[in-house]
């Protein structure tokens, strides 16, 4: 019998890895190592555990793809693409007989994200369909911009967390993916689309023979709907554009839509034609979290991109309302966070914080405020709007921190109801109300 000579390959630096059953086929696994968490749909066996108080996901599989994928999830990482952290790879295993086992593969779990199948109660609403196709499509953009192929694009193969009424999706398995340091050529773009329109009618199908589908949704449809979304997207980012030398203003125009659509251009290339009667533009190097970015910058705060937007519109107005003269945007940042935002999120009940994050706890305030505004006729005092939310909305949501329930794929959640769309200039909380 071969003597056991474990092999880990870690990011960091965590003695609880050498305590987990790694002598133990994964699917044995003892009870008091595995935390319960829905799961999307896998080749591989993928299990949730306990290592050293937070949450990780083990995914048994080959010693060369657990490498490939953990350093390709490193080179992701160094890109700022949305994706799992990497944790270890764990080779070298051997059970008490001394039989090999396959490697394992560690990752961090994504707090306040979810499967796709976790984001529905008993069937699949279209709007929910289509928020989580737009999130994937924009994963896609982001992708592909920094010459990442997937080469496995899907539902199950991404993760989604709340992003003020829509979705931000991270990417899960890396495994078939490829990074092209000279950017991907048109055909590659295309078979990830096609193959990410096939894989979504295939789930999207499945939940439907499941009774999981709500009455006349078509699934092709759904799925059609993240090619419109790519191509949408992927045109604003890259195509080139012409105009006279008299219209120089479309210049900041088209910055402007970029920023509109969560993008920053750090680089532009401007072609004048012989004549010099017209100058053709065309983004060169596109970051997305351009509200992101900004947010940061003056509070701090790190959230979702439209989480940022919704923010950052409510701290716009509130420098609008703002009967004192702070000067630099810095100053009242710092008041609206002090005085708005933190009174709000520390007014949440200690036992009722694993239920959101707190940025996405504000945006639904504001939108029960509106809520409220609208349904009876008269602006609701903040103290009322956060009783009324804690109790008629927070309290009845699962926790999305870290959702425990059977380790299946599936988890039944609640939802609100009578939700409404919020525009842009919804009033800012008055801080004077948290006083």
């Amino acid at each position: 019998m071969k003597k056991q000579s474990l092999r880990i390959n870690a990011s960091s630096i965590d003695p609880g890895l050498l305590t987990l059953p790694w002598s133990t086929p994964l699917g044995k696994w003892p009870s008091e190592h595995i935390v319960s968490l829905p799961k999307g749909l896998s080749r591989h066996l993928v299990r949730f555990a306990d290592l050293s108080g937070r949450v990780v996901a083990v995914k048994e599989t080959t010693e060369e793809m657990a490498q490939r994928e953990y350093e390709m999830l490193g080179s992701l990482a160094k890109l700022d693409v949305p994706c799992v952290d990497r944790v270890a790879v764990i080779a070298g295993r051997r059970d008490s007989e001394g039989m090999e086992l396959p490697a394992a593969l560690v990752t961090s779990h994504l707090r306040f994200s979810m499967p796709y199948r976790a984001l529905f109660t008993q069937v699949l609403r279209p709007d929910t369909a289509d928020r989580l196709v737009d999130a994937l499509a924009l994963l896609m953009v982001r992708l592909h911009n920094v010459g990442f192929y997937w080469g496995d694009v899907s539902l199950s193969n991404a993760l989604f967390r709340r992003d003020a009424g829509a979705f931000a999706a991270y990417l899960v398995d890396a495994e078939t993916g490829e990074l092209h340091e000279e950017g991907l050529t048109d055909g590659q773009r295309s078979y990830d689309l096609d193959l990410a329109r096939t894989n979504i009618a295939g789930e999207i199908m499945d939940l439907a023979a499941g009774g999981r589908l709500e009455r006349g949704v078509d699934a092709l449809e759904i799925a059609d709907g993240i090619v419109s979304s790519y191509r949408s997207l992927w045109n604003a980012l890259t195509d080139e554009e012409s105009f006279g030398v008299d219209e120089a203003w479309r210049i900041t125009e088209r910055v402007q839509k970029l920023n509109a659509l969560g993008f920053d251009i750090d680089e532009m290339s401007m072609v004048t034609t012989p004549d010099g009667a017209a100058v053709r533009i065309q983004p060169k190097v596109v970051d997305a979290g351009h509200h992101q970015r900004r947010l940061i910058r003056l509070t701090g705060l790190d959230v979702e991109e439209n989480q940022a937007r919704r923010l950052l519109n409510d701290l716009d107005e509130f420098r609008v309302r703002s009967k004192k003269d702070l000067g630099d945007e810095e100053i009242y940042a710092h008041e609206w966070l002090t005085r708005v935002f933190e009174p709000v999120v520390r007014a949440i009940p200690y036992d009722l914080r694993a239920k959101l994050e707190p940025a996405e706890v504000y945006h639904q305030v504001l939108e029960h405020r509106w809520y409220l505004s609208q349904a009876q006729g008269r602006s609701v005092p903040l103290a009322e709007v956060l009783t009324s939310y804690i109790n008629d909305v927070l309290r009845h949501r699962r926790d999305e921190a870290t959702i425990m329930g059977p380790p299946t794929e599936t988890v039944s959640l609640p939802v609100i109801t009578g939700s409404v769309e919020v525009s842009d200039d919804t009033a800012a909380i008055d801080w004077r109300d948290l006083v």
